[in-house]
């Protein structure tokens, strides 16, 4: 620690010996540093804030309907691209920076130069600003104007380009596959009206016509079967079913062994109907007066009492004086069903030598022509490939009108300047203040340095010890005497501290001046 000391204090003392050498130093450089600072041109900047509304609303109502167009990424790419060299040449003819230009090589330089100090810089997803700095505040404010012209009509003019170049191409599209839809529909036409008989079905288009005859004589055979089995039973039971039924005095007919109710006559019914009346009416009312009068006629009548008389004209004959015979009407029913039966059977068996005959007439063609299926087969593939096509490209032109007219009629994208540019009126480089401090301390460090530097040089020695370190005898060391060193030594380092405190205070009016310029005080 003490070699530490002794040695600073060697510097120290160095450096004072030298101190007008170092003044000299740091005045000089000081002077030369404030001089640059202060010619150095001002750079005035300009710039502008841009929010971005891809309209959170329209957006999702659209999506699955419309060309989903992707407004947040069409702008990112805009704002990558907003640099690009065709962009900066028009920037250039625009705030007529071509007007200084003397060659293609300046061209070339002010391009990039242009491209290297406009900034876009994003603050959030939605908003982002553009700035540039020049000597000309003018010409600053006038670049960011005319950006953010560009942006604007690049953002809002490129999608619609787009969307305008995906139409003209899909209704190309759409008329060439109706040519070819048309020309398909007329060979398929054509090709099926001279083979009606023996291609498929259009209700059925997957199942051969061969084998969907094969079927429906199979369905026809077992149809024709059924109906068949049917008829032969219906006919049992009507042979095994009496034509005509015997009854007794009480109304009971004996069908099959059992006693079931028989027919009732004309005069059971008029009394039937009497006694509904008189649940409704009075006996006094014309109705039922009526009905009295007709059951009173019907009483006179023998035949109106009978059985059956009401339903066939009245008895067939008596057997043993209180049996009677009437029509049996299970066996007139079955008699029925069995007549239609019997037509079923002829329409089924009409329908079956119908579908054996066009079974026959399309073994017999596939015999002879064994492709022609096949050829139908890729004829009505081509033509639904065809079909399928078209009908996609159809449903792409509706969702590229419809994404079309969100563009240009609903605003899809709306762009809104928060901050539009200025021109600036004080400029923001350079930073004279923090210079001119540089400058300073770059100044004064400057001076200590070559005092230091050329006490390096110095042959002298300083202390006693350092004579020592020769490795001669030395036998002491005399101070200064009297008081005319000491005046000596105060009037030098007043003398310093006056050229340094000029030093500090041409630095303060500098400063002083440079806040004033910039109207902070």
């Amino acid at each position: 620690m003490e070699s530490l000391r002794q040695l600073l204090d060697q510097y120290l003392r160095a450096a004072w010996r030298r101190r007008w050498i170092a003044v000299m130093v740091a005045w000089l450089v000081c002077g030369l540093g404030w001089f640059g600072v202060y010619a150095m041109p001002n750079q005035y900047e300009s710039n502008a804030r841009l929010f971005v509304d891809a309209d959170a609303v329209l957006t999702p109502l659209l999506r699955g309907i419309a060309v989903d167009s992707a407004p947040t990424t069409q702008l990112e790419i805009v704002q990558r691209t907003l640099l690009s060299r065709p962009n900066l040449e028009k920037l250039i003819s625009k705030t007529d920076l071509d007007l200084s230009l003397t060659g293609p090589s300046d061209r070339e330089r002010l391009i990039a130069r242009l491209a290297r100090e406009i900034k876009i810089t994003p603050q959030t997803s939605n908003l982002f600003t553009i700035s540039y700095r020049d000597k000309s505040p003018k010409l600053a404010h006038d670049v960011v104007q005319t950006l953010l012209t560009i942006f604007v009509e690049s953002a809002t003019g490129s999608n619609r380009t787009d969307m305008e170049n995906a139409r003209r191409f899909l209704l190309r599209q759409i008329q060439s596959y109706e040519q070819q839809l048309r020309a398909a529909e007329k060979r398929r036409a054509d090709f099926r009206s001279r083979y009606v008989d023996i291609l498929p079905s259009t209700d059925n288009p997957d199942v051969p016509a061969l084998e969907a005859a094969r079927s429906a004589v199979q369905a026809l055979e077992g149809k024709l079967q059924d109906a068949q089995s049917a008829h032969d039973a219906l006919k049992k039971e009507v042979e095994a079913t009496p034509p005509m039924l015997v009854t007794d005095e009480g109304g009971m007919v004996t069908v099959t062994g059992q006693l079931v109710q028989a027919p009732k006559s004309r005069l059971q019914e008029a009394e039937e109907q009497l006694r509904l009346l008189l649940l409704r009416d009075t006996e006094n009312h014309p109705d039922v007066i009526a009905q009295r009068k007709l059951i009173a006629s019907l009483k006179t009548d023998p035949q109106a009492s009978a059985p059956g008389s009401a339903g066939k004209g009245g008895a067939a004959g008596q057997a043993g004086g209180a049996r009677h015979q009437v029509p049996n009407p299970v066996y007139e029913q079955l008699k029925v069903k069995l007549i239609d039966a019997e037509t079923a059977i002829a329409s089924l068996q009409r329908q079956h030598d119908d579908a054996v005959r066009y079974r026959g007439r399309l073994e017999k063609t596939q015999r002879e022509q064994p492709s022609l299926i096949a050829e139908y087969q890729n004829m009505d593939r081509d033509y639904g490939v065809l079909r399928k096509n078209y009908e996609e490209l159809l449903g792409r032109l509706q969702s590229a009108n419809i994404a079309q007219a969100a563009d240009t009629q609903a605003d899809k994208v709306k762009l809104q300047i928060v901050d539009p540019p200025e021109v600036p009126r004080l400029p923001v480089a350079p930073n004279r203040m923090l210079l001119i401090s540089v400058v300073l301390l770059g100044g004064i460090a400057s001076g200590l340095g070559v005092a230091v530097l050329l006490s390096q040089f110095d042959r002298s020695f300083s202390t006693v010890d350092q004579l020592r370190a020769l490795g001669l005898p030395v036998l002491g060391g005399i101070s200064v005497l009297g008081m005319a060193p000491l005046r000596v030594r105060l009037m030098a380092v007043l003398r310093f501290g006056a050229a340094v405190a000029l030093l500090v205070g041409i630095y303060g009016g500098l400063m002083v001046h440079v806040l004033r310029s910039a109207a902070l005080i």
